[in-house]
């Protein structure tokens, strides 16, 4: 990794020196924008309103514009700032991890040492794990001045830069401040539901679909040409409403039952490769009974219709008796 930014950390009087690395990249398949008619790569140039000239991005400033006067700020103009000119990481309070609302976070940065001590890095480090906390940190970075919070991350430091409260919108709904009645069979057959599908949060397992099917299409299109058949590339495709239930106890029914009937097929399937241990297939026989309990109910329904057949010999006497 490179890193994008160096500066040291104000714990107080002890300095941290460290280089700050971008935590995420972007996985998506790049693509460009192209002439439907040949293919030609479609380009933006930056050209002047003033002279029609195109414009080279190391000849653009900014400006602001108030009213009918433009403000021109050059890159010399910002680096006077006071708060650009600071590469200092300043510490401005230590908080509960669990106070800060998830809606502020934005972009994540690994801080690594960047002196021949990493003593001071270890201190805070250290600090941070004992006391069960992140540090609230204010500094300056691309002509913007940041909040952020400082945590760690197994051995790392971790920096996750926060918006500012007026960035984040309310969420003002007015559908929100309608009475809504939820019945309490509704309530328990949700709680099964979150029950069933309980389990620790392992990020790994989870896959972008879009990006797997898209490159998936790329590959096709480079074996086969223009022309594919998207079919037989992914498969059938469900309608978006197919299968669509409209009622919420029978969704939530559904829901539990299909759970269900995946862990009973995923524990016969072992069952038959023989590669279950002990405790699996005891779970799996207590799953079992489950279904079959729809059979049982229908018994008492027969008996009733034994009960009937007197009724249609009787009648049938009458109309021969006639």
């Amino acid at each position: 990794m490179r890193s994008i930014w160096k500066g040291a950390i104000a714990f107080g009087l002890v300095n941290v020196p460290v280089k700050m690395y971008s935590a995420t990249e972007n996985h998506d398949a790049p693509l460009h924008q192209v002439h439907d008619e040949d293919g030609g790569r479609i380009r933006y140039q930056r050209r002047c309103e003033k002279c029609n000239e195109i414009v080279e991005f190391a000849h653009i400033d900014k400006a602001y514009v108030d009213g009918d006067r433009t403000i021109v700020l050059t890159d010399a103009d910002f680096s006077m700032l006071p708060s650009e000119q600071s590469h200092e990481i300043e510490v401005v309070e230590f908080v509960p991890r669990q106070q800060v609302p998830v809606e502020l976070y934005s972009s994540t940065y690994y801080l690594e040492p960047d002196s021949k001590s990493a003593k001071a890095y270890v201190l805070l480090r250290r600090a941070l794990q004992e006391t069960d906390r992140l540090a609230i940190v204010k500094f300056a970075m691309r002509q913007r001045t940041r909040l952020a919070a400082l945590r760690v991350k197994d051995d790392v430091l971790v920096l996750q830069s926060l918006l500012w409260p007026d960035e984040v919108r309310e969420a003002d709904f007015a559908s929100l401040g309608e009475e809504v009645k939820v019945s309490a069979a509704e309530l328990k057959m949700a709680a099964q539901l979150v029950d069933s599908l309980a389990t620790d949060f392992e990020p790994e397992k989870f896959t972008d679909d879009y990006q797997v099917q898209l490159r998936q299409l790329i590959d096709a299109k480079i074996e086969q040409g223009d022309t594919i058949d998207t079919e037989a590339t992914f498969g059938a495709q469900k309608s978006a409403d197919e299968g669509e239930v409209i009622d919420l106890m029978e969704a939530l029914r559904r829901s539990i039952e299909t759970k269900r009937s995946g862990a009973s097929t995923d524990a016969s399937a072992e069952a038959d490769g023989g590669s279950e241990t002990e405790d699996e297939t005891a779970a799996a026989e207590e799953e079992a009974p489950a279904p079959r309990k729809k059979p049982a109910k229908k018994a008492p329904a027969k008996k009733a219709a034994a009960k009937k057949a007197p009724a249609k010999k009787t009648a049938a006497r009458r109309k021969a008796a006639s």
